[in-house]
């Protein structure tokens, strides 16, 4: 199944029927490299088909969670397959860019694939507030095994330390939570960024302020208190935010396009290197490497094949 007309890179709009994005015949985004950071997909609805240099491959979505440590250098295309002949092919997910410390922008890249059976989740007592808990020790149920929350080995998330969380929190009318303070702060530096998804056209409560949409959608908040989220009774529907959370870095950061690096020089270095080397080259069969239809989701991990039963698989 394919869609009617390519993408032109500047395919964006969320007011079109469909967008193509960089997509010839399937929308998504072809073979493109990465060094200095880590991408987190976390996705809602649909699918997404992944391929990359190192040969590794999945097809995830629904509430999957994927972590990719680019490190010193790794092509990908995140393409959005058309599954569905019956219906619209929605997809929906946050993808999230994670710096790396200097130390470890050079590291050989790395995964971790966590089923949506396996992603932590908390719902309130009278069903009005909901925590999905891509990263971090939030809302965590004492029963959940540690490895369902584990990043890949070199990731800033990975020292408890740090203190990174990544929150998606919905509240339907009525609902209230409280997000506990930071487990750093205030003794730490623990930079703490609330995004207000969509939903709060009517207003929302946020630490004792009302925020409308028309106030922007996101805020800097004070992460060495807790802080109660509170959608009224009267809203129309639910409303969601994405919560960001972590000590920062501290160091010097230059980003240009795919690359995240210290030092402009080093930018000029990934150029030459991706130019030279193609980090590894590309050892699929398409630009676009897309799955069969009827291909159910998986994860292909240096040759091993995981599905959402088998158990979470990360490298």
């Amino acid at each position: 199944m394919e869609a009617p007309r390519r993408g032109n890179g500047q395919d964006f709009n969320p007011s079109a029927p469909y967008r193509m994005y960089h997509g010839d015949k399937i929308p998504g985004f072809p073979q493109h490299p990465h060094r200095g950071f880590e991408t987190i997909t976390a996705t809602i609805d649909g699918l997404i088909d992944h391929a990359d240099s190192v040969g590794n491959a999945g097809r995830y979505g629904e509430g999957d969670l994927q972590w990719m440590t680019a490190g010193k250098g790794v092509v990908h295309g995140e393409m959005f397959p058309l599954v569905h002949k019956d219906k619209p092919n929605h997809t929906r997910f946050f993808q999230i860019w994670l710096n790396l410390s200097k130390k470890d922008k050079m590291v050989d890249p790395s995964f971790a694939m966590f089923w949506a059976n396996d992603v932590p989740k908390y719902t309130s007592a009278d069903g009005k507030a909901a925590v999905t808990t891509w990263f971090g020790d939030y809302f965590i149920d004492n029963n959940i095994h540690p490895n369902n929350n584990k990043p890949p080995p070199n990731s800033w998330a990975s020292n408890p330390a740090n203190d990174v969380a990544v929150l998606h929190i919905t509240l339907q009318p009525g609902g209230t939570i409280i997000v506990p303070k930071s487990h750093i702060a205030p003794a730490d530096p623990c930079n703490r960024s609330l995004y207000l998804v969509e939903g709060y056209n009517l207003g929302v409560n946020i630490g004792g302020t009302v925020v409308k949409e028309s106030e922007g959608q996101c805020i800097e908040v004070d992460s060495s208190v807790d802080m109660e989220l509170k959608l009224p009774a009267d809203a129309t529907g639910s409303c969601e935010f994405l919560l960001l959370q972590g000590k920062p870095i501290d160091e010097p950061v230059v980003q240009h396009g795919p690359f995240v690096m210290n030092t402009r020089s080093e930018i000029n270095q990934a150029f030459d290197d991706y130019r030279r080397t193609g980090f590894g080259g590309w050892p699929w069969k398409r630009d676009d490497m897309v799955f069969p239809q009827d291909k159910g989701r998986f994860a292909l991990l240096y040759g091993e094949e995981t599905t959402p039963t088998d158990n979470t698989c990360s490298e």
